[in-house]
């Protein structure tokens, strides 16, 4: 009996997927719970099992648009054992008859000596290698003559042969076109511009290095930097809630809700998944959410779910040595806030130039909504709370 393997429903608004890749081969047996097949869809991966053992039959490959609930594969129950019986059956009878054959080969071995005679031939492959004036290849000539000017004809040998190595051309992956449509949407759709501002981190990285340990011990994960951030952010958005809102049609709509996105990089692409009612989450909370979240992006399994919603949205590219830069609005959001690495500059501090660890901050904003001085003040707000964190911590 064959047990169908369909796609599943990823939510109202998808209607199709792409197939990304087959973890099982076509014919292997497989067992309950298998990872059998990644699928890609218009916003994240998904993994299908499988739920029961047997054969796997493989119907649609790799890189085929497949319909929710189209029968991609199936699994044999009946043949998967049977498979393994037969097997062992034939290997057991086809030896017994090759065993009398491997006698009558036996006689024929004792003939050493018309090999013997075979052995005169043999010094005749050597008049061959004395053709090894076969470096007059002459051959490498007749390259020359196919172009008429001589120093053309390697480059025109080389231009050729490598140019067919030199790229390679693979599809997007569903979730990568969905990404640059996305990207573009953001660009054309909205008023972006980028405010700046930069922060002394001083006061932060000594909050951390005194309360680490307890923080560990006590949340079982480690304080960054990440949930301040995200706290500050929030401060600011109870302060200025127009960005903490969105555009539809001709209406600003207000959220009294602060669920808070993290850009994510993961093997198949960003993802963004959203933090909850961060504004009742303790750090801890939040830390720990973090670390889970990193683990499924980089496992694939960020469900849709997880990225549904969101009001504003929180970017880290100091986590790859990046300086400055301009995130993108990840719309129908209005604000987004990116960091940046951590390096050690001199500042003035009154009237003294010192060495202070600074970073760069960057919010871009939907300028049809949010004013360039609007704007400057939210990142401000973020910066004094970064600055005196104890601020996050009594209200201030």
């Amino acid at each position: 009996m064959a047990f169908e393997i369909k796609v599943p429903s990823f939510g109202e608004s998808i209607n199709e997927s792409t197939i990304a890749e087959w973890l099982k081969k076509d014919g292997d047996t497989v067992a309950k719970g298998d990872v059998l097949v990644t699928l890609d869809t218009e916003k994240a991966s998904s993994d299908l099992t499988a739920e029961t053992s047997g054969t796997l039959r493989i119907l649609s490959q790799a890189g085929t648009d497949v319909a929710i609930g189209a029968v991609i594969g199936e699994i044999d129950e009946s043949a998967a054992p049977a498979a393994g019986g037969e097997s062992k059956a034939a290997t057991a009878d086809k030896p017994a008859p090759e065993a009398p054959p491997a006698k009558p080969k036996a006689a024929p071995a004792p003939e050493p000596k018309p090999a013997a005679p075979k052995a005169a031939p043999a010094p005749e492959p050597k008049p061959a290698p004395a053709p090894a004036p076969a470096p007059a290849v002459a051959p490498a000539p007749a390259f020359a003559p196919t172009s008429h000017s001589s120093p053309a004809s390697p480059a025109s040998h080389f231009s050729h042969s490598p140019s067919d190595e030199r790229t390679t051309r693979k599809p997007m992956s569903r979730l990568r076109k969905t990404l640059a449509k996305h990207l573009m949407a953001a660009r054309h759709e909205t008023a972006m511009l980028t405010t700046f501002n930069e922060v002394d981190m001083s006061a932060v990285m000594e909050l951390r290095r005194r309360f680490q340990d307890n923080f560990v011990k006590i949340h079982g994960v480690k304080l960054g930097f990440m949930s301040f951030f995200i706290k500050a952010a929030v401060d600011a958005l109870q302060a200025m809630p127009e960005l903490n809102a969105s555009i539809e049609d001709d209406d600003i709509v207000y959220h009294h809700y602060y669920d808070v996105g993290v850009a994510v990089s993961s093997n198949r692409g960003l993802v963004v998944p959203v933090l909850r009612d961060c504004d009742k989450k303790t750090f801890g909370e939040i830390e720990s959410e973090l670390m889970a979240l990193a683990k499924q992006a980089r496992e694939g399994k960020i469900s849709l779910d997880q990225m549904k919603g969101g009001t504003f949205t929180v970017t880290n590219g100091g986590v790859f040595g990046s300086m400055l830069s301009t995130p993108l609005l990840n719309p129908p959001q209005v604000g987004i806030l990116g960091m940046h690495n951590i390096t050690e500059r001199a500042v003035v501090v009154d009237g003294q130039i010192v060495i202070r660890p600074m970073m760069y901050l960057a919010m871009s904003y939907d300028h049809r909504l949010i004013d360039g001085k609007e704007a400057v003040q939210f990142l401000v707000h973020i910066k004094d709370r970064i600055a005196s964190p104890e601020r996050l911590l009594l209200g201030l």
